[in-house]
């Protein structure tokens, strides 16, 4: 067992020499080999992102076909049925095919970067959440493609995802799809938390760690908790359809509202799973246009932290008018009025930050502020409907989809595509172009608000959710006719951010280190970084390493050229989960298939047991057994070695 030490490349090796050595230790294999069996935090990141783009745009045609067919009264341009698949698919697609995945896609390519590790925790783990959230997404779309798509909505609200009042296929493609996909989710959090506490570099203690940490660590740990409550609820309803379990049938002692609770327990904290890592990306990014660090950053990481504790207790707000009793109403009333609290605390230091600063306006800019109006607007009308006597007028209204849409477009798409242009140069090399990005920023915004504000209105008229058509009446066909147009610019806004991307991708100007002359770890290696992203496991002072000069703290310094090598195999740092003191050395895995045997195993199993072929069930477990075999055999050499402190 070896004691590493602290070394700078120039003592005993060079610098050549040295990168040559860890690009042949950790460069994936080229061709398809590579591609299936990469661990590479930074190709799964990649995945990720790309993927959730797809189903982005599939979400949003989805969405333009919708207002297509209420543009205006009674257009039949879908039937119900097909209507009803499409909203519940569009549901679907936006909240966990897009949403979610395409935060974990940043994250997973940016944490190692940001905390100064060469790697995830767990890299296996990690190509494993990417395939089954692939495959689980092509089984959904499988359900929608047939015609058996999920058709009660994406909340799915029994009795009619029964079987006796839906007898088809749609339902048990949703259920073992999400169940599925709740794998995924899992494994990818846990992956994360531990990333969080035991791989950052020597120095980063819990109080330097980038808020966008903070969000996706704090939404990890919600995850955890409320996704197998969900896979749960969607089990129990594949068993009452399949079996006659009647978890949910109040024939056999069931309780249909025991699904609402289930689902709705994983439901609100879900909406800040992805919010807050969206708003750590606003808090990391924001600062740098505006040329100082973050006003409040430990109000800032602590409201986090409490927004997601709230949000456990907040859930019975999208049940208050199913008739349980006064105390409890007026209980998660009080909870949902309260959560306000923390929410503000973000708001008010992203206002500081560019009072106080001197901002430099750019398109990410633009994105990274434009998301506190949205934000705001979206809270208001969130708050108004945590009061019961309130919510009751509202809660079957186009004014609740409005909510929805502020919350998820203006928190969540706006800060990605804010990220994308803040990150792309990292990732790529190249520069996204800023004048069709200024074109970008503005359709997306103006046709947002266009197509969502009206909706407000809408609902205060009193026109219901999830109608296909309706009459002429009301004064909804002019309101209905704006939001329409609104949609169709907006999706002329996002259609040119993929323009924009492949067109930089070829052409974008070359962007180097620090384009945008940022102070966290991920701009001090070179765009796009190497396979192992640091070659001396920097070791850091401050909460800014690459500011220190400027913000003018005496002493403080952080070092990236000297420190721990690790360069005798495929090796990462551990640290303490608190203070960041080298604790030991990791020796990381290779490439390997078992994350995508394993997917396919599952994969068969899943479809196994949506067609009732026991044998291919069967198949399926013995695929899934043989993968996990192979993952868990031991390999020859395999240490952990405790650092030398230096």
């Amino acid at each position: 067992m070896r004691q590493p030490d602290f070394r700078t490349p120039a003592v005993g090796i060079t610098s050549i020499e040295l990168e040559a050595r860890l690009l042949r230790l950790w460069e994936t294999s080229p061709g398809l080999k590579g591609f299936l069996t990469s661990v590479d935090h930074k190709q799964i990141g990649i995945r990720y992102i790309v993927t959730a783009f797809i189903f982005l745009a599939l979400g949003g045609v989805e969405a333009l076909v919708m207002r297509l067919q209420l543009a205006g009264p009674n257009l039949t341009l879908l039937t119900p049925a097909e209507y009803n698949q499409l909203f519940s698919t569009h549901g679907m697609t936006m909240i966990f095919l897009y949403a979610a995945p395409v935060l974990s896609g940043f994250s997973n390519y940016l944490w190692p970067l940001l905390l100064g590790s060469r790697d995830m925790a767990f890299p296996r783990l990690n190509a494993l959440s990417y395939w089954i959230y692939l495959a689980s997404g092509l089984f959904l779309y499988a359900g929608f493609l047939t015609g058996n798509g999920p058709n009660d909505g994406w909340f799915n609200y029994v009795p009619y995802a029964s079987r006796d009042f839906n007898p088809g296929l749609n339902e048990d493609f949703y259920a073992l799809g999400m169940v599925f996909l709740g794998i995924s989710t899992t494994v990818g959090a846990a992956n994360f938390i531990v990333t969080a506490f035991r791989t950052r570099a020597p120095g980063m203690s819990i109080n330097r760690l980038p808020i966008m940490v903070w969000g996706t660590l704090t939404a990890s740990v919600a995850n955890l908790i409320v996704v197998p409550a969900v896979s749960l609820a969607f089990f129990m309803l594949w068993m009452d359809r399949q079996f006659g379990t009647q978890f949910f049938d109040p024939a056999g002692g069931g309780q249909p509202l025991l699904w609402q609770h289930l689902f709705w327990i994983f439901g609100h904290p879900w909406v800040y799973a992805i919010v807050l890592p969206a708003m750590g990306m606003v808090s990391d990014g924001l600062p740098v246009f505006c040329r100082r660090p973050l006003v409040g950053y430990s109000l800032v990481a602590l409201s986090t932290v409490a927004t997601m504790m709230l949000g456990f207790g907040v859930w019975v707000h999208h049940m208050f008018a199913t008739g349980l009793p006064g105390l409890g109403l007026s209980f998660f009333s009080g909870a949902s009025i309260v959560i306000v609290l923390p929410s503000a605390v973000a708001v008010f230091a992203w206002i500081a930050t560019i009072r106080l600063g001197r901002p430099v306006i750019t398109t990410a800019f633009l994105f990274f502020s434009s998301m506190i109006l949205l934000f705001v607007i979206g809270g208001v009308s969130g708050f108004m409907t945590a009061s019961v006597s309130v919510d009751w007028q509202l809660t079957d209204t186009y004014f609740v989809v409005a909510h929805l849409h502020y919350v998820l477009i203006g928190i969540n798409v706006f800060p990605v595509v804010g990220a994308t242009y803040f990150w792309f140069p990292k990732m790529t090399g190249r520069m996204l172009n800023e004048r069709l990005g200024r074109w970008n920023f503005w359709t997306m915004f103006l046709g947002f608000n266009l197509a969502f504000l009206p909706m407000h209105l809408t609902g205060l008229l009193g026109m219901p959710r999830r109608v296909y058509t309706y009459n002429d009446y009301g004064g909804w066909h002019a309101l209905n006719l704006i939001t329409s147009i609104g949609a169709f610019v907006f999706a002329i806004g996002v259609l040119l951010l993929f323009v924009n991307v492949l067109r930089s991708l070829r052409n974008g100007a070359v962007a180097g280190k620090n384009p945008w002359d940022a102070p966290t770890l991920e701009w001090s290696v070179s765009s796009p970084p190497p396979p192992y992203n640091f070659a001396v496991i920097p070791t850091l002072a401050s909460r800014h390493p690459l500011w220190e000069d400027r913000l003018g703290n005496a002493g403080i310094i952080s070092t990236m050229d000297r420190g721990m090598l690790l360069d005798e195999g495929k090796e990462t740092i551990a640290t303490t989960a608190l203070d960041a003191a080298p604790d030991m050395v990791l020796e990381m895995p290779e490439d390997s298939f078992a994350p995508l045997l394993l997917t396919l195993g599952l994969t068969v199993l899943f479809v196994a047991l949506l067609l009732k072929v026991w044998l291919a069930v069967g198949l399926g477990a013995a695929i899934a057994a043989l993968a996990l075999l192979a993952w868990f055999w031991p390999r020859s050499e395999l240490r952990e070695r405790t650092p030398a402190h230096g």
